[in-house]
C-alpha cells in the first residue's frame, strides 16, 4: 500500500482537535471560544451594516432637498450677472458625468404667521429644471414644483414648519426680509406669500427651515448678486468629489464649487468616529474570546505534556511542537471566525425578517413611526467590511496561540517524563 502524506504537525494538531478529551472544562471553554469568537464576528458584521445603512438613509435625506454640489462666487470675488451664469451652466452640462444644472438663490429671512415666528432659508428655484438636480417632486405631500410660478408668490414648505406655525395649502404668510437701501440703511422687505403646498423628506433640519419659492420672485425680494448660483447634479453621488475637482477646471476664476460632502462634513465626520468606536468595543468581543482560546490551549499543554514529551523524544523538535498547538488553536478559532462570517451576513441580507421577529419578541416597536423618520432597521453590507472583519479575527486568534505554543515548545522531555 502506497505510503500517504502527513505534515506531522498539522496531521498532530488536528487530531487533537478532533479527540474527545476527558478534561471537560477543557471542552466547555473550547466551546465557549469557538462561540465566541463566532458571535463577536457576527456582531461586528451586523452592527456596521446596520450602520452603513443609517448612512445611506441620512445621505439620501440629504441629498432629497440638495443637489450633488453648487457653484457660487469664490469668497471676495465678483458675482456675475445672470448672463454669465447661464453661459457656465451651459457649459457645465457638457461635462461628463453632469446629470443636471440648475441656477438657485439663496436669502435668509423671518416667516411671520399671526404672533409666530420663525428664521429660514428662502430659496429660489427654476420649478422646470429643479427636477434635474434634487428630489424634491418625490417628497412633496401637497402641491408640486408647477404652482410655484413666476409672478404667483407661492411658497413650499417643509412639513416642521407647516406644524410648528399650523398652516396648510392656501394659507397666507408674511416674509421678512432684511435688505439694505442704496445709501447703506437698513430697509427690511415685508412680503405676504401664500402656501401652495409643503414637503416632507424626512430631516427635521431642512424641513425646519426651508422655504421654496420662484427664483425670479426671491430675486425680485431684494436677493443680492452674491446670493446667486447653480446646482448640479453628478450620475453618482459618492464621486461628488472627485467630480467638482475635475470640473473646477472649467470654471471662471471667480467662481468656485463646493460638494455635498464639503456642506455636510461634520454628519458623516461623527458618523464615521462612531463607526471606528463601535469597531473597536466589537472587536474586543473577539479578543475576549481569543483569550479563552488562549487559556484552552495552555490548559491542553498542561494535559498533553507527557505526549509532548514523547514526540520529543521521538525526534520531533520545539518547532514542530508549536505547530501542533498552533493548528489546534487556528482549527477552533478559524472555524468560529468562518461561523461568525455566515452568521453575520445571514442575519443582515435577513433582516426584513429578523427586525418583526424581535418587535414580537420584546413586544414594542424597534423605531416608532411616530418618533423616527426610520421605520425599519436599514442595512448596506459592504464586502470590504466583511474582509478586513474577517481577517482582523483570524489575526486575534493567530496571536491567541503564539504563547501557549512556546509554552509547549519549552517542555523538558525529562522533567515530564521523570515520574512515569
Amino acid at each position: 500500500m502506497p505510503r500517504v502524506f502527513h505534515p506531522f504537525a498539522p496531521f498532530v494538531g488536528l487530531r487533537y482537535v478532533r479527540a474527545r478529551t476527558h478534561k471537560f472544562f477543557v471542552s466547555f471553554i473550547t466551546w465557549v471560544s469557538l462561540l465566541g469568537v463566532g458571535l463577536g464576528v457576527a456582531a461586528l458584521i451586523v452592527i456596521l451594516s446596520v450602520m452603513n445603512g443609517f448612512e445611506g438613509e441620512l445621505r439620501d435625506q440629504l441629498l432629497a432637498l440638495s443637489a450633488h454640489a453648487r457653484v457660487v462666487p469664490a469668497a471676495g470675488a465678483a458675482a456675475p450677472d445672470p448672463g454669465a451664469w447661464e453661459a457656465t451652466a451651459a457649459r457645465l452640462r457638457t461635462q461628463p458625468g453632469v446629470l443636471g444644472v440648475a441656477p438657485y438663490v439663496e436669502i435668509q429671512s423671518l416667516v411671520v404667521h399671526q404672533s409666530d415666528m420663525l428664521p429660514v432659508l428662502l430659496r429660489g428655484i427654476d420649478p422646470a429644471s429643479e427636477g434635474s438636480v434634487s428630489d424634491i417632486a418625490k417628497v412633496l405631500r401637497q402641491g408640486s414644483l408647477q404652482d410655484l410660478a413666476r409672478g404667483t408668490d407661492r411658497v413650499l414648505i417643509g412639513a416642521v414648519i407647516a406644524t410648528q406655525l399650523g398652516i396648510s395649502a392656501g394659507d397666507a404668510l408674511t416674509l421678512l426680509i432684511p435688505t439694505v437701501a442704496a445709501d447703506g440703511t437698513p430697509a427690511p422687505t415685508l412680503r405676504e406669500v401664500r402656501v401652495a403646498g409643503d414637503f416632507d423628506a424626512g430631516g427635521q433640519e431642512q424641513e425646519g427651515s426651508l422655504l421654496l419659492a420662484n427664483l425670479a420672485d426671491v430675486r425680485a425680494m431684494g436677493a443680492a448678486a452674491s446670493d446667486m448660483g447653480l446646482r448640479l447634479r453628478y450620475a453618482n453621488a459618492l464621486d461628488a468629489p472627485a467630480m467638482s475637482r475635475a470640473l473646477r477646471a472649467v470654471l471662471p476664476a471667480n467662481l468656485q464649487i463646493i460638494d455635498w460632502t464639503v456642506d455636510n462634513a461634520s454628519y458623516f465626520r461623527a458618523i464615521r468616529i462612531e463607526k471606528t468606536m463601535m469597531s473597536l468595543i466589537l472587536l474586543l468581543i473577539v479578543a475576549v474570546a481569543a483569550f479563552n482560546i488562549v487559556a484552552m490551549l495552555v490548559m491542553t499543554v498542561t494535559d498533553k505534556r507527557n505526549d509532548i514529551a514523547i514526540l520529543r523524544t521521538l525526534g520531533a523538535s520545539p518547532r514542530t511542537v508549536m505547530g501542533v498547538f498552533i493548528t489546534q488553536g487556528l482549527v477552533i478559532g478559524w472555524a468560529g471566525v468562518a461561523l461568525g462570517v455566515a452568521l453575520g451576513v445571514l442575519l443582515t441580507q435577513n433582516m426584513d425578517r429578523v427586525e418583526p421577529f424581535l418587535e414580537r419578541t420584546l413586544g414594542f416597536h424597534l423605531f416608532d413611526p411616530e418618533v423616527y423618520a426610520v421605520t425599519t432597521i436599514p442595512t448596506d453590507l459592504h464586502p470590504g467590511n466583511v474582509l478586513w472583519i474577517g481577517v482582523a479575527a483570524l489575526l486575534l486568534t493567530l496571536l491567541a496561540t503564539v504563547y501557549p505554543a512556546l509554552r509547549a515548545a519549552r517542555v523538558s522531555p525529562a522533567e515530564a517524563l521523570r515520574y512515569e
